[in-house]
């Protein structure tokens, strides 16, 4: 049970996430720089946890060891969302948010490499999967070509999510209630912001109420829900399979070009989307798979 929540929240999380070009790309229109969009973001999106921390009978009291820890993790999501927001402005945002998904091959890596983390053939083939769908949903956004500046900006953003992913998992606060570690991670972001912004002439003002709603939202989903499943998927399902889960973030960045922004369903896009949802079929259903070819191997045995 706790498997099927792990991965119903993985799937919630990058659903999530993925809509973050839907109220960040008004806000930047409007003439906000990423730095001050990331401090509103983060501070409301903390705010909400903290809140939530008590009504759910919650401490938020850390142990000093668990602060340093707590302190790069929130530098690597810091790192995460600037450099993304920071590609939006050299790529158009499907493209940033595809490229942006490579975090699950950088966690891949580093849990094979370092952590010597054994991959089962199913999960290979997800892996693949998915890659190959977000391939060919670039295919179609590159009919003027892409900026390597920009590229390589998301992929410094894919990495920093990548670590943070693996270190969640892997560190001294494994086991810290994951609101709690929110919270924390949040609000330690938003002084980061606050003080970058303040080194480039402060943080600007909510223009107007369309773009305080669109703040207040880029907090609530992207932010709030998406982080509180990511770490309760990571939790239970473990950082390899919550990343590949992130296949529904350019998903979902995609269905809102095609249902908002009214842009065409093309033949690559739509060959994308059922990669995707196979991969993220495969994902779900790779445990009954694996137990049924272990069951059929033992009868095979018998006979």
């Amino acid at each position: 049970m706790a498997n099927f929540k792990g991965l119903v929240t993985g799937i919630l999380s990058s659903s999530t996430f993925g809509l973050i070009p839907l109220f960040t790309l008004p806000l930047m229109a409007q003439g906000m720089t990423f730095d001050s969009i990331l401090f509103y973001r983060f501070l409301t999106a903390g705010v909400a946890i903290g809140i939530l921390l008590p009504i759910r009978g919650e401490s938020f009291v850390i142990r000093k060891s668990e602060l340093p820890t707590l302190c790069y993790l929130s530098l690597f999501y810091v790192m995460s969302a600037l450099f993304l927001f920071w590609g939006y402005n050299y790529l158009p945002s499907g493209v940033a948010t595809t490229i942006h998904f490579m975090y699950p091959v950088f966690v891949t890596l580093i849990m094979s490499i370092i952590y010597h983390e054994r991959l089962s053939a199913i999960i290979i083939t997800a892996i693949i999967l998915a890659i190959s769908g977000v391939a060919s949903l670039s295919i179609s956004d590159t009919e003027q070509g892409i900026d390597l500046t920009g590229i390589g900006i998301v992929l410094i953003s894919a990495i920093s999510y990548a670590l943070y992913i693996v270190r969640v998992n892997k560190s001294k606060v494994r086991n810290m209630n994951g609101t709690k570690l929110t919270f924390y991670v949040l609000m330690i972001g938003s002084l980061i912001f606050l003080l970058n912004a303040q080194l480039k002439g402060g943080v600007q003002s909510i223009p107007d109420g369309k773009a305080f709603m669109n703040i207040l939202m880029l907090a609530i989903l992207p932010t709030v829900v998406s982080n509180l499943a990511l770490v309760y998927a990571i939790k239970n399902i473990g950082s390899t399979l919550t990343a590949i889960l992130g296949a529904m973030e350019p998903l979902t960045a995609l269905s809102i070009g095609i249902l908002v922004f009214a842009e065409p369903l093309t033949p690559t896009i739509a060959l994308g989307f059922i990669l995707i949802i196979s991969a993220v079929s495969l994902i779900i259903l790779a445990q009954p798979i694996q137990k049924g070819l272990r069951q059929l191997v033992i009868q095979l045995k018998r006979h």
